[in-house]
């Protein structure tokens, strides 16, 4: 008897439902992570098709019936239905024609096995019919996800060399599902690390910050560069920022936070400015990314020694991604709000000091002993004002 896929309840999703009647029952499936992530109890938050319709078809059919698309890679098969808790990515079956490592020309198929057998992983290839959930399964996924194991679909030099990111793919999936590592891959994985140079810089660094976010990634880290990866990926990591990563990961569990990637990717880095300034740059982290990693890069003891007065100074996501990496417990900072200094300099002035350098110098020196002392109420900061002036 064949095996079914659980029930899960996007798969009892009215809009879904009305997709796969659009598409016809028996021309298209559930592929992929969804898939896998139903069969081991994860929930999923992309829900893949596949189809044996083209796209203009898949397009004239959801149009039809009052679905919304959007032909996100349509050169390669794949169309976006619309729906409002949750889009479904809907591809042609295809087959690859030709490859260079970083992009595939592909055929569209009618053939599951075809589309299957292009894909990286075996417990990435099942396919689920949408209204019986029976899986296919053309390559062992199955007993693989069993037996906790993550192996290349085919001989893994020729995987990595259709698509090289797939190197990086196989430690996050490894990470997420397999008990140990699959020698002919990492091997694989190995001996082809310097293809990654020729990825583009975004897809490797969201590669990277996907394994990140994972709950443990510190011996997949720890292998990498054993095998040479890390270097290639991310060569400002040596062993001791490997160790670093691990205490990390360790306090953000003693403080019950949830993994961040860019904190992690922090800790992986030297404490030096210029270097979250370089590798933001070359993996291509959005403005507010490179911030966070430069603030955290100008971190020393100092930083921790006063968390509430840190965290005026620097924000308080900052600050807590200090403290973790410092292995400090950063939980007074969690809901605490940065209070606002309850003096303007318009007071000064009104105590006589005339506009200009003067009311800046007093304001600052009022503030600083205001942080110094905890951020008391307004009635100590008319006391500190006042002796700031009788100072002068």
């Amino acid at each position: 008897m064949a095996e079914r896929m659980p029930d899960c309840p996007w798969t009892k999703r009215e809009d879904y439902l009305r997709l796969v009647e659009a598409l016809g029952a028996d021309d298209v499936r559930w592929v992929g992570g969804c898939v896998r992530d139903a069969v081991t109890g994860h929930d999923s938050h992309d829900i893949d098709a596949a189809t044996r319709h083209l796209p203009a078809a898949v397009i004239d059919r959801c149009g039809e019936a009052g679905i919304r698309t959007i032909p996100t890679g349509i050169d390669h098969g794949t169309v976006t239905a619309i729906f409002e808790d949750g889009n479904v990515e809907i591809t042609t079956l295809r087959h690859d024609v030709a490859t260079d490592g970083r992009r595939a020309t592909i055929s569209f198929s009618e053939e599951w096995k075809d589309d299957a057998a292009r894909r990286d992983f075996t417990i990435n290839a099942l396919y689920a019919h949408p209204l019986t959930l029976e899986i296919s399964d053309y390559f062992g996924g199955l007993d693989d996800l069993a037996a906790n194991r993550v192996r290349f679909i085919g001989n893994p030099v020729t995987r990595i060399q259709e698509d090289h990111l797939r190197i990086l793919r196989y430690f996050r999936f490894a990470t997420r599902f397999a008990d140990g590592w699959d020698d002919e891959a990492t091997a694989a994985c190995s001996e082809l690390a310097p293809t990654l140079k020729g990825l583009s810089r975004e897809r490797v660094g969201w590669e990277l910050q996907n394994l990140l976010a994972l709950p443990d990634p510190v011996a997949t880290v720890a292998k990498m560069r054993e095998l040479g990866v890390l270097q290639v990926v991310l060569p400002e990591c040596g062993k001791h920022e490997v160790g670093k990563l691990g205490e990390l990961v360790a306090s953000e569990r003693a403080a019950g936070i949830e993994p961040d990637a860019m904190r992690r990717i922090a800790a992986m880095l030297p404490a030096v400015p210029p270097v979250a300034e370089t590798v933001s740059a070359r993996l291509r982290f959005s403005r507010s990314q490179r911030d966070r990693l430069t603030c955290i890069a100008r971190r020393d003891t100092r930083d921790v020694e006063n968390p509430q007065a840190l965290a005026y100074d620097v924000g308080v996501e900052c600050a807590v991604d200090r403290l973790l990496i410092a292995g400090e417990n950063p939980s007074n900072l969690l809901d605490w709000e940065v209070p606002k200094l309850p003096l303007k300099g318009g007071e000064i002035v009104a105590r006589g000091v005339g506009k200009g350098p003067e009311v800046a110098r007093i304001l600052q020196a009022v503030e600083k002993r205001w942080v110094e002392e905890g951020f008391p109420p307004r009635e100590r900061v008319e006391t500190l004002l006042d002796e700031a002036l009788a100072e002068r």
